[in-house]
Order: C-alpha cells, then sequence, then structure tokens
C-alpha cells in the first residue's frame, strides 16, 4: 500500500511533468549560450553602426543575465553604445555605474575614459554646433567636467593605455578654456569694466600658463592696468610681454 509521503511524491512528480508537456513553448528560460548570442548580436550590430539595436540588446543582456559571463563586457559595450548613438546622459550614468560597482576591474580605467570623451565631445552636439558663436564663447561647463575626468583617469591610472589619448585631450581644452577666460576678460574691456578684465586676465596667466591666451591676456592686463592708474601694475604686464611675447608687446 502506497503510504502518503509516496503518494505526494509522484503526485509533484506527474505535475511538473504536465506543466513541461503543456507549458514549455510559454517558459523563457535564461541560458548561458542565450547570453553569448544576444551578446554577439549586439556586437555585430555595433559593427555596422547600428548602435539603436545594440543598445536594445546591451540593455536586454545587462537585464537578464546582471551576473553572467558577460555581464561586464556588456556594461562597458554599452557605454560605447551610448556615446556613439550622441545619448551623452546614459553614457554618463553607465559609466559612472560600472565604477561604481567594479571599482577594481580590470577594465574600469575605460569607463573614465569614456567619462572624459562623451564630456569632450558633448560640446559639438547638434544642438551647440548650430551656434554661430566661436566655441570659445560658448558655455565651458562640458570642457572643464572633461578635464577633470581625464585628470581622474591619469591620477587613479597614470599607466592606463587610454592615458596618452587624455593627455593629449587635456591639452587642447587647457587651451580651449584658456581661450574662454580671455574671451570674457575682452568682454569686459569692451564694456569699461576694466578691472574685471584685469583680474580674468590674470586669472589666464597664472592657471594657464603655456597656453596661447597667456600673450593677449598679458596685452589685456597692461592695457587695463594703465587705463586704471596703475604703473606698477601695468609696467609688471609690459614686462613679461617684452622678455615672451616681444612682437605682442609692440602693439601696446
Amino acid at each position: 500500500m502506497i503510504n502518503f509521503r509516496t503518494f505526494s511524491f509522484i503526485a509533484a512528480l506527474l505535475l511538473v511533468s504536465a506543466c513541461a508537456t503543456n507549458d514549455i513553448d510559454d517558459i523563457e528560460v535564461p541560458l548561458a549560450d542565450d547570453a553569448y548570442l544576444l551578446y554577439e548580436k549586439s556586437l555585430v550590430s555595433m559593427r555596422s553602426g547600428n548602435y539603436q539595436t545594440a543598445i536594445k540588446g546591451l540593455e536586454q543582456l545587462d537585464s537578464l543575465y546582471p551576473f553572467g559571463p558577460y555581464s561586464h563586457q556588456a556594461q562597458l559595450s554599452l557605454i560605447y553604445a551610448y556615446h556613439m548613438a550622441k545619448d551623452s546622459e546614459s553614457a554618463l550614468a553607465a559609466a559612472d555605474r560600472f565604477i561604481r560597482q567594479n571599482p577594481n576591474h580590470a577594465n574600469v580605467d575605460y569607463a573614465y575614459y569614456m567619462k572624459g570623451l562623451t564630456n569632450f565631445n558633448a560640446e559639438i552636439g547638434a544642438f551647440k554646433a548650430l551656434l554661430s558663436a566661436d566655441a570659445a564663447e560658448r558655455d565651458a561647463s562640458t570642457s572643464r567636467q572633461s578635464f577633470a575626468d581625464f585628470a581622474e583617469l591619469i591620477r587613479k591610472y597614470p599607466n592606463s593605455k587610454y592615458a596618452p589619448e587624455a593627455r593629449q585631450r587635456m591639452v587642447y581644452l587647457k587651451n580651449r578654456l584658456a581661450q574662454h577666460e580671455l574671451h570674457i576678460a575682452n568682454y569686459y574691456m569692451q564694456r569699461n569694466a576694466y578691472m574685471a578684465a584685469a583680474n580674468r586676465a590674470q586669472y589666464v596667466v597664472e592657471n594657464y600658463p603655456q597656453t596661447p591666451a597667456v600673450g593677449d591676456a598679458l596685452v589685456v592686463m597692461a592695457t587695463a592696468y594703465e587705463i586704471l592708474n596703475l604703473p606698477e601694475l601695468a609696467d609688471k604686464a609690459k614686462n613679461l610681454l617684452k622678455i615672451n611675447y616681444p612682437d605682442k608687446a609692440k602693439t601696446l
């Protein structure tokens, strides 16, 4: 005679068998092979420039397999896909998320690099590209953030393979920021705010040395100090011009 435990076990087996027979086509079970195929399909889409399709696949992969063997690759690829799709906000959020969740990952330097690159390219987006103003006249907040991102990469990972390019981009950004400050100094000069102009020009000289803007900043300082009847400061600026930028000194 079958006891109650045996009967319960057989009944459970029959129930599982029935479910497997009747509902198997309706059940989606994530498999490792599925993760691989989804990741490969996403990479193919990225290589062909179809970034929106790649993003959908990578987001699905990240959602279905958050701890799978392709999770980290998917998250890093997603940063790049967002960046190439010009979705700066999502790219930065994805990079910050990866850094926060994987601070010791072997490729975390890539996330730092992509943060800098995304902010670097933000100012030449579709909207700002339509502006007729010179780049130095535009808002410089994204340039400052990009400079800070690259600086953080170099500080934490000086030997990263992305460090040399980051340093090159920082040179450009430094010149861009110096030119931006010089534009503001000239703006003050045009409105007879001479002390404000001199202070802004001095900021260029002190914070962005060895940039092309320094010579013009010294011209602003010398001119503003003369108008303000501050001969000692004016002479100091002129002497620096004569030593370092003799051609510009002749214009005074």
